[in-house]
């Protein structure tokens, strides 16, 4: 005698029914499981096939003979000698009197050393801006006094090319890093501090309504209303003037700093040298890189809170 369940249909058919799509729905959880955890290895497959894409158009306008390898060279002859090519980024020992540029250390370490000292600057740069751009967007809107004395001044500035700052940062700083550093804070504050002040004024005023029916402060408010509000927008801005913080530092270290990416890149021009143009600009490239994937992790682990609006886009 069958069972009759509640809408009349027999039991035993029920369940048979229901154990394949169950099973059918745990075969697709896990492989979607699956296919999650190997979403890294499709992106470092793209990125390879991008770059790959790129290269072997190069490399079939070379062969093609629509490039001369004389100044246009494929990545093949650039990139093939790297231990002749690494040899020119030891600008620090070049710069010593009385020492050859086979002194010193390896093309290798040559190379470490100069990427790692123009990232150090670039990083320290950006540190510096986001913290004075933040605060003093902050205090712009908090103080209305702060905001008439500074704000028109702010503005005023902001139009001006980071470019023109170069001898304003030699006469102060002197040779080093302080002028590198400082070219790199002046190209993002401005522009940063309108940003804040931008993302400050569209903040939901529902959550500021709801801080004041709690009893909340106008400091409290601020600290703990308005900037986690503002957090994700300032973190894209950052993201965006990653790019003009690296133009800016090769900049001012093609004049302003003894040794870094921009020296090289100086050198090359000066010696007509286009593979160690092209070689210094991919080693450019592959730092950028670097540095904008370990910003975006970073902002995924801040913001851990915020959908990934990429995939729910692709799916209109």
């Amino acid at each position: 005698m069958a069972v009759v369940t509640r809408d009349g249909e027999p039991g035993a058919a029920a369940g048979t029914t229901s154990r394949p799509a169950a099973a059918t729905r745990l075969m697709a959880s896990r492989l979607f499981a699956s296919m999650a955890g190997l979403d890294w290895l499709a992106k470092v497959w793209w990125t390879c096939l991008s770059i790959s894409l790129f290269a072997g158009l190069w490399e079939l306008c070379w062969a093609m003979g629509w490039a001369d390898e004389k100044l246009l060279p494929p990545p093949h002859i650039f990139l093939g000698n790297i231990g002749e090519q690494g040899k020119y980024f030891n600008t620090a020992t070049r710069w010593q009197v009385g020492t050859s540029m086979t002194e010193g250390p390896s093309a290798f370490e040559s190379v470490l050393i100069t990427g790692a000292a123009t990232t150090m600057r670039v990083f320290a740069g950006l540190v510096i801006a986001s913290v004075l751009a933040i605060g003093v967007g902050v205090l712009v809107r908090y103080y209305r006094f702060f905001d008439r004395l500074v704000l028109p001044t702010i503005t005023l500035l902001s139009p001006v090319s980071p470019i023109a700052w170069l001898p304003v940062a030699i006469f102060l700083f002197g040779i080093g890093n302080a002028p590198a550093i400082f070219m790199v804070v002046v190209a993002l504050f401005f522009h940063m501090v309108l940003a804040t002040i931008n993302q400050i004024d569209t903040v939901n005023t529902n959550f500021i309504n709801v801080a004041r029916t709690m009893g909340a402060s106008k400091s409290q408010i601020y600290l703990r209303v308005i900037v986690p509000a503002i957090l994700p927008g300032m973190l894209q801005v950052l993201r965006m003037n990653l790019f003009g913080a690296w133009m800016v530092v090769l900049v001012a270290e093609s004049t302003g700093v003894g040794y870094g990416m921009g020296q090289v890149i100086m050198l090359a021009r000066n010696t007509f040298n286009p593979s160690l143009v092209f070689f210094t600009i991919a080693v450019i490239g592959v730092l950028g890189f670097a540095f904008d994937w370990l910003l975006r992790m970073a902002q995924r682990r801040i913001l851990y809170w915020l959908p990934d609006t990429a995939e729910r886009l692709r799916v209109l």
